[in-house]
């Protein structure tokens, strides 16, 4: 009964990944929108380490190899809540937004294999910006409103094994999907009519990873972790249909189309090149646990892409995260039994943006964050409610470009049990 619950919620949960509105960031004006990290909110909570981390109870989305290790059955559910601060030279203003980031399930396959899958957003775009031109006597002659929303997902499959001891291998394949609506309004002082083009983009495509894990036993129960995964180079699907039309405004500022100016379709592709994350590890088995990631990645390559507006560069991400649990076993005391993390992300995006639009002065977007959580047992099993807090920073307001003061509260749930055990009769 209890996993045909379970199943139901995923396919209720899935729906509302595809459907929902979950970003709120002017960067996410660019290219297919602001791309999701795929971690956990463990994972982040240690500032997004987790390429060489072995555990097994928890998922990994890093590393398709850390599914080797799995010896429960896994449900792993997360949240996200962002309260953001936009400043520009001229003010600043506010907004929110909360989505759900993951759905997945792992499993064990015999003693040194193991398998998961699950639904996660891939990128998101939500943007709402205004351009205004004024005249020597400070009057409006003219506006230009940018929307966009939308985003990608991806449906992915992991399968990790031991090949030899220590050493893990494994693979991922991703089916990506969505469809992102932009649309830019245009009114000038003196003209009946206004103009509007709205441009809608389908994208499909498949995402590959193969990963590694190698773990060594050292003296004082030390385990010496060390791990990679690659992100093959592929190339997304874009089918874009534009409509330019005339239009006007009601008495209560609503749209009146008009006639239809032009209409295009073109197909177009989005080439993803491949992405490395290296890692190493140093901890103690259900004790503590210290690492760091470093990410890597060429510039994306993108044929519809706005030169004179931005560019894509080599983007990077240094990770650098543990955690630390008191005494797993305890009875007397709850607070030994929570997990304590903290880690620290810098990241260059490998976006740049030319404030002025002359086309020769781009800026690079740079992230920061800083990241603490907690992982609070449920009854005796190795269940828990994650909790993750980050404070971050995103982008510059040097160069007329936006900064993003930001603060994400993640929340998630990781349910064990174990499954495909033959019943004992005594």
């Amino acid at each position: 009964m209890i996993k045909k619950i379970l199943f139901a919620f995923i396919l209720l949960s899935t729906s509302v990944i595809i459907a929902q509105r979950n970003n709120s960031s002017p960067y996410s004006f660019f290219g297919l929108g602001e791309e999701f990290s795929s971690t956990t909110v463990e994972q982040s909570s240690m500032g997004g380490i987790g390429v060489a981390f072995k555990t097994d109870h928890y998922l990994n989305f890093i590393n398709p190899a850390a599914n080797a290790n799995l010896r429960f059955a896994t449900y792993g559910i997360g949240g996200l809540m962002t309260d953001l601060t936009l400043k520009e030279s001229s003010g600043e203003q506010s907004g929110s937004a909360t989505s759900l980031r993951y759905i997945a399930l792992g499993f064990p396959i015999g003693d040194k294999a193991g398998f998961s899958a699950g639904l996660q957003p891939q990128s998101s775009v939500g943007y709402a910006l205004l351009n205004q031109k004024y005249d020597a006597d400070d009057n409006l002659t003219e506006f230009t409103r940018f929307t966009g929303t939308g985003g990608t997902s991806r449906l992915y499959g992991a399968f990790g094994i031991e090949v030899l001891k220590g050493l893990s291998l494994g693979v991922e394949a991703s089916f990506v999907f969505g469809t992102v609506d932009n649309d830019i309004l245009n009114q000038r002082e003196g003209l009946a009519l206004g103009t509007k083009n709205e441009e809608t983009t389908r994208v499909r495509g498949g995402l590959y990873k193969v990963g590694m894990q190698y773990q060594k036993e050292l003296s004082n129960k030390l385990q010496l972790n060390a791990g990679v995964s690659v992100q093959l180079e592929s190339n997304l699907t874009e089918k874009n249909q534009a409509y330019l039309y005339s239009l006007s405004f009601d008495g209560s500022g609503f749209e009146i189309p008009r006639d239809t100016l032009s209409a295009s379709s073109t197909v177009t592709t989005f080439n993803i090149p491949l992405k490395t994350n290296l890692g190493v590890g140093l901890g103690k088995r259900d004790k503590w646990y210290a690492g760091v990631n470093y990410e890597f990645q060429d510039a994306l390559d993108n044929n519809s892409a706005i030169g004179s507006t931005y560019m894509y560069g080599e983007s990077n991400k240094l990770a650098i995260g543990g955690f630390y649990l008191p005494k797993i076993n305890s009875i007397s005391s709850y607070w030994n039994r929570i997990t304590y993390r903290a880690g620290l992300r810098f990241e260059d995006t490998g976006l740049l943006v030319d404030g002025s639009g002359n086309g020769n002065n781009f800026t690079p977007i740079k992230d920061f964050g800083i990241n603490v959580g907690l992982g609070l047992p449920l009854g005796n099993r190795a269940s828990n409610i994650n909790i993750g807090l980050e404070y971050g920073q995103r982008g510059t307001t040097d160069n007329n470009l936006i900064q993003e003061n930001y603060f994400n509260f993640r929340l998630s749930l990781s349910l064990n049990d174990i499954w495909f055990k033959k019943r004992q009769i005594d």
